[in-house]
């Protein structure tokens, strides 16, 4: 996949950028840990400009994570409740946790959009309890592309520094992806064997 990743940045310029980072958001498993140092990498070389990288690659990233939120949106929290209240001890909550949620993201949503746009793995996931939940759009934009830039511009600039080393990147933000996902692992089956419905 690197493969086909750099020869499709070489061959459209800002514009692959753009379009890899929207795959990569409305399809995880594409890699951002290589698509924009691959990007850097180029920019390091002149073929492209650095700030003209992030951009491109902010602006796709952002066009799936409205994408997610817009989907999750038009679906609604509403049309899960059955099935919430049906396998809410698998699911490990239930209907009055959701509701709860609702509520914390009417007044902290920006900064659980702000950080989960910065962790690899969940970044790409949190555009959907946001829709679910209605967050206030306005919101849901700034503060996703002020995260989303962030996370560009680290994985961008990464490349750019570091030149023909830029799998080095992926060498630190590959385990750290995995550690997320350990994270998650645990706290569902925590959850899981101390769960109560409210």
């Amino acid at each position: 996949m690197s493969e086909w990743i750099i020869h499709l940045i070489d061959q459209t310029g800002y514009l692959g950028v753009g379009f890899l980072m929207f795959l990569e958001t409305v399809f995880p498993p594409i890699p951002s840990e290589v698509i924009m140092p691959v990007a850097g990498l180029a920019a390091a070389r002149g073929k492209m400009d650095i700030f003209g990288v992030v951009a491109s690659g902010t602006l796709g990233a952002m066009l799936g994570n409205y994408f997610w939120y817009l989907v999750a949106r038009v679906i609604g929290i509403e049309r899960f409740k059955p099935w919430i209240e049906k396998y809410g001890r698998w699911l490990t909550f239930d209907w009055a946790e959701i509701e709860r949620a609702e509520k914390l993201f009417g007044r902290q949503g920006w900064a659980i959009v702000f950080f989960g746009r910065m962790l690899p793995t969940l970044r790409s996931l949190i555009s959907i309890p946001a829709g679910l939940l209605h967050m206030r759009l306005s919101t849901f934009v700034i503060w996703s592309t002020i995260g989303t830039t962030g996370w560009t511009a680290l994985l961008g600039f990464s490349g750019w520094t570091l030149g023909q080393r830029f799998g080095t990147v992926e060498t630190v933000v590959g385990p750290l992806s995995t550690a997320v996902l350990v994270v998650i692992a645990i706290g569902y089956v925590w959850r899981l064997v101390r769960w109560k419905r409210a």
